[in-house]
């Protein structure tokens, strides 16, 4: 796994601006180093510090938490974890400095 840390000359896809656009790796690579809340297909949901990520958008996670939908009675459970590496393929959503489910009570549950 390559990881993004800086940009990579004459890759387009590696996120560069194109006429004055923000594209959507080069927002990822903003992120490096910092606080993100990242929404999996599925249940899950983990908020950590971004380390790295490849132009997959697989990501390795540093100081997670895992958050973990309860069906039968709503809330979540909570894991901590030292580090991971997610799948590109399960990432619905990335929220650049997001806090987490918990963080945001006003959000409903996904269905």
């Amino acid at each position: 796994l390559g990881l993004a840390g800086g940009e990579r000359e004459g890759d387009m896809a590696a996120g560069k601006q194109l006429g004055g656009q923000l594209l959507p790796l080069e927002l990822i690579d903003r992120c490096v180093g910092s606080k993100i809340w990242i929404i999996l297909k599925g249940d899950k949901e983990f908020v950590g510090t971004l380390r790295g990520f490849d132009d997959y958008v697989n990501m390795v996670l540093e100081d997670v938490t895992e958050y973990e939908l309860i069906v039968e009675g709503g809330g979540y459970s909570t894991t901590q974890l030292e580090q991971i590496l997610l799948n590109g393929n399960n990432v619905c959503v990335l929220v650049p400095g997001g806090e987490g489910p918990v963080a945001n009570p006003a959000a409903p549950p996904p269905a």
